[in-house]
């Protein structure tokens, strides 16, 4: 998602300069064997070094610096260009090929500098991301270049003549001219993008800010828990809430170190929020949310808090529940501690479902190799889309670890549709979030060949040993199906322009594919397909996938409340301005009011909310888009989840736009209906029920 709208690209969602359109490879090979292997790479002393992502200039961190300054010049051509020629549908086409070229280095750029193990390819990468950023803003105010846009959109017989599509990516880019305050005088446009220069930096060092260790003296520490934590000399670091330790004691301590509040990262939300207000206010808008929120599914903040408010309702007694069930196995374990506390809930939820479904991890993992997790993902997509994944050898330099696979995504009879790399090991500074990044975003070229999309599935996966494959728990297997979601959105929406190609569509409508693969992998007759024991060939037996589902739903109720929690905390901090007391005041009252447990003093959770970067004032999405999944699930696939048919028509109404349509009007014509409010939240809710998975289970 990426701005002149989008060009500063892409939350998890992120590209290549690979510019020539791939033929079918017949140096493919099955899938699953490529997982489930050691890879084994050419010896290729002599050969030639391709270059990250094929790019030739990336063979050295000096390349940054090459490509950055060709689509800097590349770009001053195209703004006279599209300055000079008179308005026409040309005009929208110009736009995009604009976006495409800072696009090809700041998207690749943002991978690499979090991705890549070679600190000096880290550090070129962000100073290309930061050169790259200070240009899109530059652009956002060109004023020359918007009219150029406007007079486009006010000329009535070019606009008629225009499809649905080029209308609406004629609209977003005249949208990101708007919300950078295009219509100001020079100085406020200035102010404008010192502004978001500023904001981008403190989102940067917010987000380093939010995983950063703290200190404390040893001898703070009780002796016999010191052995929980790491430490060197006389301090002991903590770096983590060790929600899963069985010590009550090691996951206060955790809890109430890890949390304490730390002043400079108190600044830096302090700051970043109110540059956010403050540039909102400047380009003509009430409020960070309101601005944020343009484009969405839900379109306006109060829309989203009575989305909230309406669910934390329904929620309540439910969460209540579960806290008391929590609570009484507390008792059970530990009597001396009779209230439950936030750091308990984690803990005492999976006591609950190991002693209700007996679902220790390492009773699955065995069936759940990565290679045929693999096979499993390969025979789902061709069953349902006619996609077929195959592995392909990368050439020398192409990747920047050598555990990396590539695959070659392939239909039926369209031929190849892009490439997915797959990080999916885990390796020391890896950043240990599971991500999508667009590397290259597909669209149909000046020469009339398709531009194949490009991106990267990253993941934190054990390595194969001798004696095993890799082998993946549950959560593992459902994470992988989730970016898998991701990776397909970026194959199969084949837009003609990359300004809104696959993931680069409305953030609460963004994780509705992911998602959807979640109940997919939560489905026997999918499960069944691939989920065989690496070494005896068994089968997954129907009971231990029944009891997986149905595990999930316990305490579910109180762990949606909490995701209820931090949306409010999120639209609260980019609401009105100035906030009512400091962010710690307003945590204190919102997970009283919105989640239940108490507030602990002198913690500060909201420093290690890392979303506040990245997803300002929408952190609701993924409710939102789960709630979309819900339904989906429900009505499509529930009852066939191979159904070619329904697997077309996912593919027709809700993948192949990306973001060239509205996201709402993607939702209704998938579902028959536009729904509402209420329909969002009974979804969710059901998804609570018991006898929900249960059904599918007994369905056959």
């Amino acid at each position: 998602m990426l701005s002149l709208r989008r060009l500063l690209c892409s939350l998890r969602l992120k590209a290549g300069g690979l510019s020539v359109c791939r033929s079918v490879s017949t140096a493919w090979s099955p899938v699953g064997a490529a997982f489930n292997v050691k890879q084994q790479r050419r010896l290729d002393v002599f050969g030639k070094n391709t270059g990250l992502f094929g790019v030739p200039e990336l063979s050295s961190p000096e390349g940054f610096q090459i490509v950055q300054d060709n689509a800097l010049r590349k770009t001053e051509s195209l703004v006279e260009k599209v300055c000079t020629t008179p308005p026409r549908a040309e005009t929208v086409r110009m736009f995009d090929q604009l976006s495409d070229e800072l696009c090809k280095v700041a998207d690749l750029a943002d991978f690499v500098k979090v991705a890549h193990p070679d600190p000096s390819f880290r550090e070129a990468a962000e100073e290309a991301c930061r050169n790259i950023g200070t240009m899109v803003e530059r652009l956002n105010t060109n004023v020359e270049l918007c009219e150029s846009l406007r007079k486009l959109l006010d000329n009535k017989s070019v606009i008629d003549s225009l499809d649905p599509e080029t209308r609406r990516v004629a609209e977003l880019f005249l949208m990101d001219f708007e919300i950078s305050g295009i219509h100001m005088n020079e100085e406020k446009r200035q102010k404008a993008v010192n502004l978001n220069v500023e904001i981008s930096d403190l989102s940067s060092d917010f987000l380093m800010g939010s995983s950063m260790p703290n200190r404390i003296d040893i001898s703070v520490i009780p002796e016999h828990i010191r052995s929980h934590f790491s430490w060197d000399g006389k301090y002991i670091q903590i770096n983590g809430l060790h929600a899963d330790s069985p010590d009550d004691l090691v996951r206060e301590a955790a809890y109430k170190i890890f949390l304490y509040p730390n002043s400079s990262q108190i600044k830096r939300l302090d700051d970043l929020l109110s540059n956010r207000n403050a540039l909102a206010q400047l380009v003509g808008y009430p409020t960070f949310a309101h601005r944020a929120l343009l484009g969405t599914m839900v379109k306006t903040p109060e829309n989203v808090m009575l989305f909230l408010e309406k669910l934390s309702n329904k929620l309540r007694e439910r969460t209540l529940k579960d806290f008391e069930m929590m609570l009484a196995m507390k008792m059970k374990l530990n009597p001396m501690n009779p209230e439950l506390m936030p750091w308990d809930p984690p803990y005492y939820a999976g006591v609950l479902r190991a002693e209700k479904y007996n679902i220790e991890p390492s009773l699955y993992s065995p069936f759940f190799s990565l290679g045929a997790c693999m096979e499993g993902l390969n025979s789902l997509f061709n069953q349902l889309l006619g996609i077929s994944l195959y592995s392909e050898q990368p050439e020398k330099g192409e990747v920047w670890s050598e555990d990396v696979r590539k695959l070659a995504v392939v239909h039926e009879s369209e031929g190849l549709l892009g490439y997915i790399y797959c990080d999916f090991f885990h390796r020391a500074e890896k950043p240990p979030q599971d991500c999508h990044f667009t590397i290259r975003g597909g669209r149909l070229r000046e020469d009339g060949e398709y531009q194949l999309p490009v991106v990267v599935l990253m993941l934190n996966f054990p390595q194969s040993t001798k004696s095993s494959p890799t082998l993946l728990t549950p959560g593992m297997m459902e994470n992988l199906f989730h970016e898998m979601g991701h990776a397909m959105h970026s194959m199969l929406g084949r837009t003609r322009y990359q300004h809104v190609t696959g993931t680069r569509c409305a953030t609460d409508f963004a994780e509705v594919p992911s998602i959807l693969m979640e109940y997919f992998a939560s489905d026997y007759r999918v499960v069944n397909q691939f989920a065989r024991h690496y070494q005896t060939g068994q089968a997954l037996s129907k009971p231990m996938v029944s009891r997986l589902c149905e595990s999930k739903k316990v305490c579910a109720a109180s762990d949606m409340q909490l995701q209820v929690f931090y949306s409010m905390l999120d639209q609260i901090y980019h609401g009105k301005h100035p906030l009512k007391g400091s962010t710690t005041d307003i945590l204190r009252e919102t997970q009283e009011s919105f989640y239940g447990l108490p507030y602990i003093p002198h913690t500060a959770w909201q420093l290690r909310f890392s979303h506040l970067a990245g997803y300002g004032a929408k952190y609701y999405s993924y409710l939102m888009s789960r709630a979309v999944a819900s339904m989906v699930w429900k009505q499509c696939f529930m009852k066939n989840p191979f159904d070619r048919v329904m697997g077309e028509r996912y593919r027709q109404e809700m993948l192949a736009h990306g973001g060239g349509k509205e996201p709402t009007l993607m939702v209704e014509g998938m579902l028959q209906k536009c729904p509402s409010v209420d329909d969002y939240v009974d979804a969710l809710v059901s998804d609570l029920d018991p006898d929900f998975e249960t059904f599918i289970m007994d369905s056959e």
